[in-house]
Protein backbone atom coordinates (compact mmCIF):
# COMPACT_ATOMS: atom_id res chain seq x y z
CA UNK A 1 0.00 0.00 0.00
CA UNK A 2 2.79 2.44 0.85
CA UNK A 3 4.59 1.84 -2.45
CA UNK A 4 1.34 2.24 -4.36
CA UNK A 5 0.69 5.51 -2.54
CA UNK A 6 4.20 6.70 -3.43
CA UNK A 7 3.61 5.80 -7.05
CA UNK A 8 0.27 7.60 -7.05
CA UNK A 9 2.03 10.72 -5.75
CA UNK A 10 4.93 10.14 -8.18
CA UNK A 11 7.39 9.92 -5.33
CA UNK A 12 10.49 7.74 -4.99
CA UNK A 13 11.26 5.73 -1.87
CA UNK A 14 15.04 6.09 -1.96
CA UNK A 15 16.94 3.03 -0.81
CA UNK A 16 20.15 3.33 1.17
CA UNK A 17 22.74 1.08 2.79
CA UNK A 18 21.49 1.41 6.35
CA UNK A 19 19.76 -0.74 8.95
CA UNK A 20 16.38 0.51 7.67
CA UNK A 21 17.13 0.24 3.96
CA UNK A 22 15.86 3.73 3.15
CA UNK A 23 17.36 7.21 2.86
CA UNK A 24 16.21 9.63 5.60
CA UNK A 25 14.95 6.84 7.86
CA UNK A 26 16.59 5.70 11.10
CA UNK A 27 15.70 2.92 13.51
CA UNK A 28 15.23 3.59 17.23
CA UNK A 29 14.61 0.19 18.87
CA UNK A 30 12.28 -0.15 21.84
CA UNK A 31 9.68 2.33 20.67
CA UNK A 32 6.13 1.47 19.55
CA UNK A 33 6.93 3.30 16.32
CA UNK A 34 10.65 2.67 15.92
CA UNK A 35 11.19 4.18 12.46
CA UNK A 36 11.91 7.90 12.42
CA UNK A 37 11.93 10.09 9.30
CA UNK A 38 14.21 13.10 9.46
CA UNK A 39 16.04 15.53 7.20
CA UNK A 40 18.83 18.07 7.45
CA UNK A 41 17.34 21.54 7.12
CA UNK A 42 19.29 24.75 7.63
CA UNK A 43 22.21 22.73 8.96
CA UNK A 44 20.10 21.07 11.64
CA UNK A 45 18.43 17.67 11.99
CA UNK A 46 14.64 17.97 11.71
CA UNK A 47 12.42 15.06 12.81
CA UNK A 48 9.45 14.60 10.47
CA UNK A 49 7.70 11.85 12.43
CA UNK A 50 7.84 8.33 13.84
CA UNK A 51 6.24 5.35 12.11
CA UNK A 52 5.55 1.66 12.58
CA UNK A 53 7.23 0.62 9.32
CA UNK A 54 10.30 1.76 7.42
CA UNK A 55 8.24 2.24 4.25
CA UNK A 56 5.88 4.73 5.96
CA UNK A 57 8.85 6.72 7.21
CA UNK A 58 10.43 6.62 3.72
CA UNK A 59 7.20 7.96 2.22
CA UNK A 60 7.20 10.83 4.72
CA UNK A 61 10.80 11.63 3.80
CA UNK A 62 9.96 11.43 0.06
CA UNK A 63 7.19 14.04 0.53
CA UNK A 64 9.56 16.58 2.09
CA UNK A 65 11.39 19.18 -0.05
CA UNK A 66 14.67 17.57 0.99
CA UNK A 67 13.44 14.14 -0.07
CA UNK A 68 12.27 15.39 -3.46
CA UNK A 69 15.55 17.22 -3.97
CA UNK A 70 17.47 14.03 -3.14
CA UNK A 71 15.31 12.05 -5.58
CA UNK A 72 15.89 14.61 -8.35
CA UNK A 73 19.63 14.62 -7.66
CA UNK A 74 19.80 10.85 -7.74
CA UNK A 75 17.77 10.69 -10.96
CA UNK A 76 20.05 13.26 -12.63
CA UNK A 77 23.12 11.28 -11.66
CA UNK A 78 21.46 7.94 -12.32
CA UNK A 79 23.80 5.25 -13.55
CA UNK A 80 22.31 2.20 -15.28
CA UNK A 81 22.00 -0.67 -12.85
CA UNK A 82 23.93 -3.84 -13.45
CA UNK A 83 22.20 -7.20 -13.06
CA UNK A 84 23.54 -7.55 -9.53
CA UNK A 85 22.58 -3.99 -8.55
CA UNK A 86 19.07 -4.48 -9.93
CA UNK A 87 18.66 -7.65 -7.89
CA UNK A 88 19.90 -5.87 -4.78
CA UNK A 89 17.46 -3.03 -5.38
CA UNK A 90 14.59 -5.47 -5.91
CA UNK A 91 15.58 -7.38 -2.78
CA UNK A 92 15.67 -4.16 -0.74
CA UNK A 93 12.15 -3.34 -1.92
CA UNK A 94 11.02 -6.99 -1.66
CA UNK A 95 10.19 -7.11 -5.37
CA UNK A 96 10.39 -9.97 -7.86
CA UNK A 97 11.98 -9.54 -11.30
CA UNK A 98 9.83 -11.86 -13.39
CA UNK A 99 11.61 -13.56 -16.29
CA UNK A 100 9.85 -14.11 -19.62
CA UNK A 101 10.57 -15.62 -23.03
CA UNK A 102 10.96 -12.40 -25.01
CA UNK A 103 13.80 -10.34 -26.48
CA UNK A 104 14.60 -8.71 -23.13
CA UNK A 105 14.16 -11.77 -20.93
CA UNK A 106 11.88 -10.01 -18.45
CA UNK A 107 8.13 -9.68 -18.00
CA UNK A 108 6.81 -6.27 -19.06
CA UNK A 109 10.07 -5.24 -20.75
CA UNK A 110 10.43 -4.72 -24.52
CA UNK A 111 13.61 -4.17 -26.49
CA UNK A 112 13.70 -1.21 -28.89
CA UNK A 113 17.04 -1.48 -30.73
CA UNK A 114 18.83 1.67 -31.87
CA UNK A 115 17.85 3.87 -28.91
CA UNK A 116 20.21 5.17 -26.22
CA UNK A 117 17.82 3.64 -23.68
CA UNK A 118 16.49 0.65 -25.61
CA UNK A 119 14.52 -1.13 -22.87
CA UNK A 120 10.90 -0.10 -22.46
CA UNK A 121 8.92 -0.92 -19.32
CA UNK A 122 5.18 -1.18 -19.79
CA UNK A 123 2.14 -2.93 -18.32
CA UNK A 124 -1.46 -3.57 -19.31
CA UNK A 125 -3.76 -1.42 -17.19
CA UNK A 126 -7.51 -1.26 -17.75
CA UNK A 127 -7.11 -3.11 -21.05
CA UNK A 128 -4.56 -0.59 -22.35
CA UNK A 129 -0.76 -0.61 -22.63
CA UNK A 130 0.73 1.88 -20.17
CA UNK A 131 4.28 3.13 -20.79
CA UNK A 132 6.36 3.28 -17.59
CA UNK A 133 9.69 4.50 -18.97
CA UNK A 134 12.81 3.81 -21.06
CA UNK A 135 15.97 2.37 -19.51
CA UNK A 136 19.53 1.53 -20.42
CA UNK A 137 19.42 -2.01 -19.07
CA UNK A 138 16.76 -4.71 -19.07
CA UNK A 139 17.21 -5.25 -15.33
CA UNK A 140 16.50 -1.61 -14.52
CA UNK A 141 13.33 -1.73 -16.63
CA UNK A 142 12.32 -4.96 -14.88
CA UNK A 143 12.65 -3.23 -11.50
CA UNK A 144 10.34 -0.48 -12.74
CA UNK A 145 7.76 -3.08 -13.83
CA UNK A 146 8.12 -4.95 -10.54
CA UNK A 147 7.25 -1.76 -8.64
CA UNK A 148 3.94 -1.35 -10.48
CA UNK A 149 0.69 -2.84 -9.13
CA UNK A 150 0.50 -5.01 -12.25
CA UNK A 151 4.03 -6.32 -11.69
CA UNK A 152 3.33 -7.13 -8.07
CA UNK A 153 0.05 -8.85 -8.98
CA UNK A 154 1.81 -10.95 -11.64
CA UNK A 155 4.51 -11.93 -9.15
CA UNK A 156 1.92 -12.95 -6.55
CA UNK A 157 -0.02 -14.95 -9.13
CA UNK A 158 3.08 -16.77 -10.34
CA UNK A 159 4.19 -17.51 -6.78
CA UNK A 160 0.75 -18.90 -5.89
CA UNK A 161 0.77 -21.18 -8.93
CA UNK A 162 4.34 -22.35 -8.40
CA UNK A 163 4.45 -25.88 -6.97
CA UNK A 164 7.94 -27.35 -6.45
CA UNK A 165 8.61 -30.14 -8.94
CA UNK A 166 10.36 -33.34 -8.03
CA UNK A 167 13.35 -34.34 -10.14
CA UNK A 168 11.25 -36.87 -12.06
CA UNK A 169 8.44 -34.36 -12.64
CA UNK A 170 10.93 -31.78 -13.91
CA UNK A 171 12.38 -34.31 -16.38
CA UNK A 172 8.89 -35.28 -17.56
CA UNK A 173 8.00 -31.61 -18.00
CA UNK A 174 11.18 -31.03 -20.01
CA UNK A 175 10.30 -33.97 -22.23
CA UNK A 176 6.77 -32.62 -22.73
CA UNK A 177 8.19 -29.22 -23.76
CA UNK A 178 10.89 -30.91 -25.90
CA UNK A 179 13.64 -29.31 -23.85
CA UNK A 180 17.05 -30.64 -22.87
CA UNK A 181 18.30 -30.56 -19.29
CA UNK A 182 22.02 -30.18 -19.93
CA UNK A 183 24.24 -31.92 -17.44
CA UNK A 184 27.46 -30.24 -16.26
CA UNK A 185 30.42 -31.01 -14.05
CA UNK A 186 29.43 -28.81 -11.10
CA UNK A 187 27.92 -29.33 -7.65
CA UNK A 188 24.37 -29.13 -8.97
CA UNK A 189 25.01 -31.41 -11.94
CA UNK A 190 23.26 -29.18 -14.49
CA UNK A 191 24.26 -26.35 -16.84
CA UNK A 192 23.27 -22.94 -15.45
CA UNK A 193 22.46 -24.29 -11.98
CA UNK A 194 24.47 -23.59 -8.82
CA UNK A 195 24.09 -24.94 -5.31
CA UNK A 196 23.66 -22.55 -2.37
CA UNK A 197 23.51 -24.57 0.85
CA UNK A 198 22.60 -21.47 2.90
CA UNK A 199 19.04 -21.67 1.54
CA UNK A 200 17.81 -24.99 2.88
CA UNK A 201 14.29 -25.04 1.39
CA UNK A 202 15.36 -23.98 -2.12
CA UNK A 203 19.11 -24.45 -2.43
CA UNK A 204 19.39 -24.51 -6.25
CA UNK A 205 19.83 -21.24 -8.14
CA UNK A 206 19.19 -20.94 -11.88
CA UNK A 207 20.88 -18.23 -13.91
CA UNK A 208 22.22 -17.58 -17.42
CA UNK A 209 24.69 -15.19 -18.99
CA UNK A 210 22.89 -12.62 -21.15
CA UNK A 211 24.65 -9.72 -22.85
CA UNK A 212 27.78 -10.33 -20.80
CA UNK A 213 25.81 -10.23 -17.53
CA UNK A 214 24.55 -12.96 -15.23
CA UNK A 215 20.74 -12.99 -15.19
CA UNK A 216 19.09 -14.53 -12.13
CA UNK A 217 16.12 -16.82 -12.91
CA UNK A 218 15.12 -17.98 -9.43
CA UNK A 219 15.74 -20.50 -6.68
CA UNK A 220 14.29 -24.01 -6.61
CA UNK A 221 13.90 -27.06 -4.40
CA UNK A 222 15.51 -29.49 -6.86
CA UNK A 223 18.39 -29.18 -9.31
CA UNK A 224 16.28 -30.63 -12.12
CA UNK A 225 13.59 -27.95 -11.66
CA UNK A 226 16.22 -25.22 -11.80
CA UNK A 227 17.67 -26.85 -14.93
CA UNK A 228 14.18 -26.80 -16.48
CA UNK A 229 13.99 -23.03 -16.08
CA UNK A 230 17.43 -22.66 -17.63
CA UNK A 231 16.38 -24.91 -20.52
CA UNK A 232 13.39 -22.64 -21.25
CA UNK A 233 15.56 -19.56 -21.81
CA UNK A 234 17.07 -18.61 -25.20
CA UNK A 235 20.51 -19.21 -23.70
CA UNK A 236 19.52 -22.69 -22.51
CA UNK A 237 18.08 -23.61 -25.91
CA UNK A 238 21.22 -22.35 -27.68
CA UNK A 239 23.45 -24.38 -25.36
CA UNK A 240 21.34 -27.49 -26.04
CA UNK A 241 21.70 -26.99 -29.81
CA UNK A 242 25.47 -26.65 -29.49
CA UNK A 243 25.64 -29.82 -27.43
CA UNK A 244 23.53 -31.68 -30.00
CA UNK A 245 25.79 -30.53 -32.86
CA UNK A 246 28.92 -31.58 -30.96
CA UNK A 247 27.41 -34.99 -30.27
CA UNK A 248 26.37 -35.39 -33.92
CA UNK A 249 29.92 -34.73 -35.12
CA UNK A 250 31.02 -37.99 -33.56
CA UNK A 251 32.62 -37.01 -30.32
CA UNK A 252 34.39 -40.17 -29.12
CA UNK A 253 32.58 -42.02 -26.34
CA UNK A 254 34.18 -42.40 -22.98
CA UNK A 255 36.52 -45.39 -22.81
CA UNK A 256 36.37 -47.57 -19.69
CA UNK A 257 39.46 -47.71 -17.54
CA UNK A 258 41.92 -50.36 -18.71
CA UNK A 259 40.56 -50.57 -22.27
CA UNK A 260 42.77 -49.54 -25.18
CA UNK A 261 41.60 -48.34 -28.59
CA UNK A 262 42.97 -50.29 -31.58
CA UNK A 263 43.77 -47.96 -34.46
CA UNK A 264 45.45 -48.55 -37.78
CA UNK A 265 49.20 -48.43 -37.34
CA UNK A 266 48.94 -48.60 -33.58
CA UNK A 267 50.20 -51.58 -31.62
CA UNK A 268 48.12 -52.31 -28.54
CA UNK A 269 49.93 -52.87 -25.26
CA UNK A 270 51.07 -56.47 -24.68
CA UNK A 271 50.84 -58.45 -21.43
CA UNK A 272 54.04 -59.18 -19.46
CA UNK A 273 56.16 -61.93 -21.07
CA UNK A 274 54.67 -61.45 -24.54
CA UNK A 275 56.93 -60.89 -27.54
CA UNK A 276 56.67 -60.05 -31.23
CA UNK A 277 57.64 -62.96 -33.50
CA UNK A 278 59.28 -61.81 -36.69
CA UNK A 279 61.65 -63.15 -39.31
CA UNK A 280 65.12 -63.62 -37.88
CA UNK A 281 64.00 -62.82 -34.38
CA UNK A 282 64.48 -65.41 -31.66
CA UNK A 283 62.06 -65.15 -28.77
CA UNK A 284 63.44 -65.01 -25.26
CA UNK A 285 63.86 -68.43 -23.59
CA UNK A 286 62.92 -69.43 -20.07
CA UNK A 287 65.80 -69.92 -17.63
CA UNK A 288 65.40 -73.73 -17.55
CA UNK A 289 65.13 -74.17 -21.33
CA UNK A 290 67.81 -75.92 -23.45
CA UNK A 291 68.65 -76.33 -27.14
CA UNK A 292 68.29 -79.80 -28.58
CA UNK A 293 70.85 -80.63 -31.31
CA UNK A 294 70.13 -83.49 -33.67
CA UNK A 295 73.04 -85.36 -35.38
CA UNK A 296 72.25 -86.66 -38.87
CA UNK A 297 74.58 -89.18 -40.53
CA UNK A 298 74.61 -88.93 -44.28
CA UNK A 299 76.24 -91.68 -46.34
CA UNK A 300 77.93 -90.96 -49.62
CA UNK A 301 79.25 -93.32 -52.26
CA UNK A 302 82.82 -93.42 -53.59
CA UNK A 303 84.90 -93.77 -50.42
CA UNK A 304 88.48 -94.97 -50.98
CA UNK A 305 88.45 -97.75 -48.38
CA UNK A 306 85.18 -99.28 -49.52
CA UNK A 307 83.39 -98.10 -46.46
CA UNK A 308 80.63 -95.51 -46.79
CA UNK A 309 81.68 -91.94 -46.14
CA UNK A 310 79.78 -90.31 -43.28
CA UNK A 311 78.98 -86.65 -43.05
CA UNK A 312 77.87 -85.08 -39.81
CA UNK A 313 75.49 -82.20 -39.96
CA UNK A 314 73.81 -80.32 -37.22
Amino acid sequence: MVRQQAQAEKLALLVAKSNTGYLGVILIPGRPKPYQARVTRGGQKVVLGSFATAEEAALCFARSPEGQAAAAERAAAAVPLTSEEARQQAQAEKLTLLVAENSSGYFGVNLKPGLSKPYQARVTRGGKKVHLGMFSTAEEAAVCVARSPEGQAAAAERAAAAVPLTSEEARQQAQAEKLTLLVAKNKAGYFGVSLDRSCLSKPYQARVRRGGKLVYLGIFATAAEAALWVARTPEGRAAARRAAVAEGQGAPPAVPSGVSLKEEGTVPPMPPGAFVKGEGVVPPMPPDAFVKVEVVVKEEEGSTDGRPKRQRTK
